[in-house]
């Protein structure tokens, strides 16, 4: 049976559509697929957190990519969580190539609020390092991912606030959990954290997730996301490879 027919026949029996597109048929078709991103490179906020370690994102956040994380977190697209996964693995592969050293490496999503989890019925973030972990391993890499982060109350929305209210709203607000990091360290004595997240705005998120991180004596290297606001992943030069 070939892809348009499938495509047709998934259309047919669950009205499903393209996230990218809009075209009838898979949540992601063929060509919105083979359109993603395959260059990810650093992508600092500006201005940065001080004390902000190297972040990377797959790709920037708009067109068919906004669209992706936007289906998986707000529309439940659980299909989605593959190709994010995808790119994730791509930003937090380039990541740990710069700035790891050899040796074992443990993807750690930032903490959605437990309210926000509960709402959406699942945990997108946390699904899509999982499967970045998963292709990181199956690429030969010694990578797990661990959820060790937990909010702590009194985090707000951060829609609409500005890079100053996000690292006010954000200051203290994570903490690492015990008992994940002692499972942790039954899995990998010694390893490389990377901080995993969906979209990079002004960096207070992978700066609070960090902290919390180091306060309990892990190496943070490097910060890895799905997707960067324009304006913090400007286009690489042409016939140039990012600086590395």
């Amino acid at each position: 049976m070939g892809t348009g027919l499938l495509d047709a026949t998934a259309d047919l029996l669950l009205g499903g559509r393209c996230a990218g597109c809009d075209r009838p048929g898979r949540v992601l078709c063929a060509e919105c697929r083979a359109g993603l991103p395959t260059d990810p490179r650093p992508a600092w906020p500006t201005p940065p957190p001080a004390g902000l370690v190297e972040p990377w994102a797959a790709a920037s956040y708009d067109g068919v990519v906004r669209s992706l994380v936007l289906g998986l977190k707000e529309r439940r697209l659980l299909g989605l969580r593959h190709p994010l996964a995808d790119l994730l693995a791509g930003a937090a592969g380039a990541a740990a190539a710069a700035r790891v050293p050899a040796g074992p490496v443990v993807l750690v999503p930032v903490p959605s609020r437990p309210t926000t989890v509960r709402g959406r019925g699942h945990d997108p973030t946390y699904a899509v390092t999982v499967g970045a972990a998963a292709r990181l391993r199956a690429a030969g890499t010694d990578a797990v991912a661990a959820r060790l982060l937990r909010t702590r109350p009194g985090v707000v929305d951060q829609a609409g606030l500005d890079a100053a209210a996000r690292a006010t709203n954000l200051a203290g607000s994570m903490a690492c959990s015990d008992a994940a990091l002692r499972r942790l360290h039954r899995r990998r004595t010694h390893a490389s954290v990377v901080v995993c997240d969906d979209v990079l705005t002004t960096g207070a998120t992978a700066r609070e997730a960090q902290r919390a991180l180091e306060a309990v004596g892990l190496h943070v290297a490097a910060v890895a996301a799905v997707a960067a606001t324009r304006r913090r992943f400007p286009p690489a030069a042409p016939d140039s490879r990012p600086d590395r």
